[in-house]
């Protein structure tokens, strides 16, 4: 906090700035005494911006529906949407607590989908100002918080009196948005990296669901063809198709407890995507390769688990686990060679170690085979 504050310290600058360009000695005339013309734009704009921000966030107010602390370090928080707010998959917000702070804004991922109607982040408390949110709620009065996983559809309706007060400005583009963009998709996340990713399945799924509804719906007899035309929705005629036709996530993590984060998500993408829209693979970067003799009892029992209950022992969930790090020339080759000339957008959220090693096999394979790769990353 005091490194915030102290950049605060450069309105002073401006200010002593102004005062040495209007008191020169050797210039008399007030034309050329020209500091303030270049003060004055980046000012005005700063001023501009907080403004924007201080008049939206107190119309768009919202109320905490649930808090969710989750292992790994991990809550998030389930808060109503505002009317009239819209936002696309892979975009953030901006989060002020007034109860902490009220200058302090922390941009974070919605994990919630478009069409859904409230608004949701995930939040790893790494820092004091996330540490002090989760106290804030895990312990005040009328507490919202709960053990618990996040599934997609899952909010409450809680009493408000003695909650926090949160204040939201967004929502911000993030290189995610444009995945509609894209004939197939590969999105790459490390640990809470997987955050934008999270609103971009559920919304492939929906998406996929309207499709097939619309097209399930058109079975009607000749006497309601009347009837039906004049009920039909601007909406509905409207609809624009997706173009996304596979979507391979890749979620690659550290500690077995990170799976729970989104273990009511992985499960509902498993029993909702019939047509294998989305392919997921979960990596467990603690755990030796598979075939290493240091993990074989574990890939045994494991394999056993899965083929006998279809269910992974490590992540809880139908999607199996795999063991070390992906080897991503690997996972580029094999799309590549599913999905020939066709365009693949990579989006990547994560630290910015492995970012350089995915652009460079997205320019490799991209001139080695017939498909065409897109890199996009979002660094944190």
């Amino acid at each position: 906090n005091g490194f915030w504050y102290s950049h605060h310290l450069l309105g002073l600058v401006y200010v002593l700035l102004l005062l040495h360009g209007i008191f020169l000695f050797l210039v008399q005339k007030w034309t050329q005494k020209t500091t303030w013309m270049y003060i004055s734009v980046p000012l005005l704009l700063y001023l501009a911006e907080r403004s924007l921000r201080t008049c939206r966030s107190q119309i768009r107010s919202v109320k905490i529906l649930k808090a969710s602390e989750l292992p790994g370090n991990v809550f998030s928080l389930v808060m109503s949407k505002p009317q009239g707010f819209k936002y696309k998959s892979g975009q953030y917000i901006f989060i002020q607590c007034p109860a902490i702070s009220k200058f302090e804004w922390h941009p974070f991922s919605i994990t919630s989908a478009p069409g859904d109607n409230y608004l949701s982040v995930h939040i790893r408390v790494v820092g004091d100002w996330t540490e002090e949110l989760r106290r804030v709620f895990a312990e005040g009065k009328n507490s919202t918080s709960a053990i618990g996983r996040l599934r997609f559809d899952e909010e409450g309706s809680i009493h408000q009196r003695g909650l926090p007060r949160l204040q939201v400005d967004g929502p911000y583009g993030a290189p995610a948005q444009d995945y509609q963009n894209y004939d197939v998709l590969l999105l790459v996340g490390l640990g809470i990296g997987a955050t934008p990713f999270i609103s971009i399945l559920k919304d492939l799924l929906n998406n996929a669901k309207a499709a097939t509804d619309s097209n399930t719906d058109i079975s009607i007899s000749d006497d309601s063809i009347s009837s039906f035309a004049s009920s039909s929705t601007p909406h509905s005629v409207s609809r624009r198709p997706m173009r996304v036709k596979n979507a391979h996530f890749y979620w690659v993590t550290r500690e077995q407890g990170s799976f729970e984060w989104f273990k009511g998500v992985m499960d509902e993408v498993a029993e909702l995507d019939h047509k294998g829209l989305i392919d997921m693979h979960n990596y467990l970067t603690s755990v030796y390769e598979e075939g290493d003799a240091r993990s074989t009892l574990l890939t045994m029992v494991q394999a056993l688990t899965h083929a006998k209950y279809g269910v992974d022992i490590l992540s809880g969930t139908r999607v199996k686990t795999h063991f070390a790090r992906p080897d991503w020339k690997e996972v580029f080759a094999k799309i590549a060679r599913k999905h020939p000339y066709s365009t693949i957008g990579v989006f990547y959220c994560g630290r910015p170690v492995l970012a350089k090693e995915l652009k460079k096999l997205a320019h490799e394979m991209s001139h080695k085979t017939s498909t065409r790769f897109e890199f996009h990353k979002e660094q944190f």
